[in-house]
């Protein structure tokens, strides 16, 4: 019995820690999400922008605004960095390539993306 006990001790104490650490890791992206929301100049009044590294191969950029009719309205995008290309998710749209233009856009932004994260953690 005392033996389930520390067991039990034990996997509620790994699971506080695993709860700690991944809310760690939502605020900093959270953080980041916002930094890169303002990379393209000011968030209008009203409107929600991020941008964010997810991890190593993906890239989210989010936009919530209120239309004309009142109501809330919002576009997630995502990009998938895969080694024959970067492939696009938009809203329930079919997956695509992207271009190369879009591409370089992308690659503006990432690198943008970096240098303000890098500032605002200090790792220049």
């Amino acid at each position: 019995m005392v033996f389930h006990k520390i067991i039990r001790t034990l996997v509620n104490a790994d699971q506080k820690d695993q709860d700690r650490r991944a809310e760690e890791y939502r605020e900093l992206i959270r953080r980041e999400a916002k930094i890169g929301g303002q990379l393209f100049g000011p968030v209008p009044r009203g409107h929600r922008r991020e941008f964010f590294c997810l991890d190593e191969h993906t890239w989210i950029w989010y936009e919530e605004w209120t239309g004309p009719n009142g109501q809330r309205q919002s576009t997630t995008t995502r990009y998938n960095v895969r080694p024959k290309g970067i492939v696009k998710h938009q809203d329930g749209q079919p997956s695509q390539y992207i271009s190369v233009e879009e591409a370089r856009n992308l690659y503006q932004a990432v690198g943008l993306y970096k240098q303000r994260i890098d500032a605002e953690y200090d790792l220049s």
